[in-house]
């Protein structure tokens, strides 16, 4: 089996990688490094089976290139993070809906395999919990750019299913639910990343408004294992699929957890969404998957808990601070 990765050198996207290497296919990646790292392939790099291309998806020429030799296009390279979102909305929009066009474009071409990451934003602000994949989505005004991310992978989803539809091209569309572990960074907003390395500096860790909003957090091992799974079960086609873990924490006990895993002496320290985001930024109380899709298409769970996700994550981050930077002992 020969994969092309968009955003393969990105938190998820290198752990996929290191999934289907495990497979046995052969793994390309294409990647602009403008939210990936090299780091997270550089281990890859004396692997047979392993090449990248630095590139960016708007280069047709190129990701046709691509295309043309893989049996499945694993599309992940998008914009990442709340952050992200609010303060460079055009970018994002463009990223997302206009570099997903020239990929399922070239997929379209050839007849590959189309694997489209989207995202439980989504679901927006429903509240009918958990989130079914059949659900209606409940957005919010075009003002508000929060919606506007959910909006744009909203449309990639459409799009890559009218091709289904349309052309007979096989796609799969997987929403992705707050994806945890390491490689993952803090600069766009990402919760975890953020409070392990704010403990590890003894810094205060910063929790938005009340702290009682309750996510559901997946190991990106149970993530990729999953995608891994879908890619071979031809039921999965034509399917909207979501992937995460069932299991609610609110975001004051994963703190707590987190300043209990590393000894930090940190305390909390709750700020306003204006503050963190600017005025008119929308969230969510809860975002919780239903699973009942995923576990009949490929009888698989996530199997990682939450203690162990943060222990994991602790021990990346540690290796990686300065030492002088940090306020706790190993």
């Amino acid at each position: 089996m020969n994969v092309l990765i968009t955003g393969g050198a990105g938190f998820i996207g290198s752990h996929l990688a290191d999934r289907c290497l495990a497979e046995g296919w052969q793994v390309t990646i294409l990647d602009d490094l403008s939210t990936g790292a090299f780091e997270n392939i550089a281990h890859l790099k004396t692997k047979p089976a392993f090449s990248y291309r630095i590139g960016s998806v708007f280069n047709e020429p190129l990701v046709g290139e691509l295309v043309d030799c893989a049996d499945i296009v694993f599309h992940l390279a998008a914009v990442v993070g709340v952050k992200q979102t609010i303060d460079s909305p055009v970018s994002m929009i463009e990223a997302n809906v206009d570099g997903t066009k020239v990929v399922l474009r070239c997929a379209a071409k050839k007849g590959k395999y189309f694997i489209l990451a989207s995202t439980s934003e989504v679901y927006g602000k429903s509240t009918c919990l958990p989130f079914r994949e059949s659900d209606d989505l409940v957005l919010g005004p075009t003002n508000v750019h929060r919606w506007a991310y959910a909006a744009s992978k909203a449309l990639d989803e459409w799009r890559a299913l009218a091709y289904w539809c349309e052309r007979g091209l096989p796609v799969t569309v997987l929403r992705f639910f707050n994806t945890v572990g390491p490689r993952q960074i803090d600069r766009y907003g990402m919760v975890l990343p953020t409070f392990v390395r704010q403990a590890l500096r003894g810094d205060p860790l910063t929790i938005h408004e009340t702290g009682e909003q309750r996510r559901s957090f997946s190991y990106v091992g149970d993530v990729v294992e999953a995608v891994v799974r879908l890619a071979q079960t031809p039921a999965a086609v034509g399917q909207v699929i979501n992937i995460g873990n069932d299991q609610e924490v609110s975001i004051n006990a994963l703190a707590a957890l987190v300043r209990e895993i590393t000894g930090s002496p940190s305390r909390f320290e709750h700020i306003p969404y204006a503050q963190a985001y600017g005025p008119g930024f929308a969230d969510m109380d809860r975002r919780v998957p239903c699973l009942e899709k995923l576990e009949s298409l490929v009888h698989y769970r996530p199997t990682t808990s939450l203690d162990n996700i943060v222990r994991r994550v602790v021990d990346y981050e540690w290796v990686r601070l300065p030492k002088r930077s940090l306020a706790v002992t190993a």
